[in-house]
């Protein structure tokens, strides 16, 4: 799992306290054997502390099923009423061929505005 993300000016309302972060990640299924990716949960914390649980099917409107050596790429973007913050979750993946589920890890991140923002 591949993750980049930048700040973004264009989508971002300062005077209100609004800073618009946008994120990048790559899945890679490693795997001998086809996965779907089903449901996602991030914990996103703001450089006030305050932690947010977002939880639902799939990513941006797909729940893609990728074979041995696919990789699946998108982009996504989380608004902050700070200049920094943090984003880690799981991804609840299916081995489609033993029914078997289980989670995928996405390690802690950071969202900041200095654009060096990679994990």
């Amino acid at each position: 799992m591949d993750v980049a993300s930048q700040f973004s000016a264009d989508r971002s309302d300062l005077p209100r306290g609004v800073w618009f972060f946008v994120y990048t990640v790559t899945i890679a299924n490693t795997s001998e054997t086809t996965v779907q990716l089903l449901n996602r949960h991030w914990e996103i914390t703001d450089g006030n502390g305050r932690v947010e649980h977002v939880r639902g099917p799939g990513v941006v409107g797909a729940q893609p099923v990728l074979e041995p050596g696919q990789t699946f790429r998108y982009s996504s973007g989380c608004p902050l009423p700070t200049p920094f913050g943090f984003m880690r979750g799981e991804y609840e993946m299916l081995a489609t061929t033993t029914g078997e589920r289980f989670d995928a890890d996405v390690e802690l991140f950071s969202l900041r505005l200095d654009g060096d923002s990679l994990h």
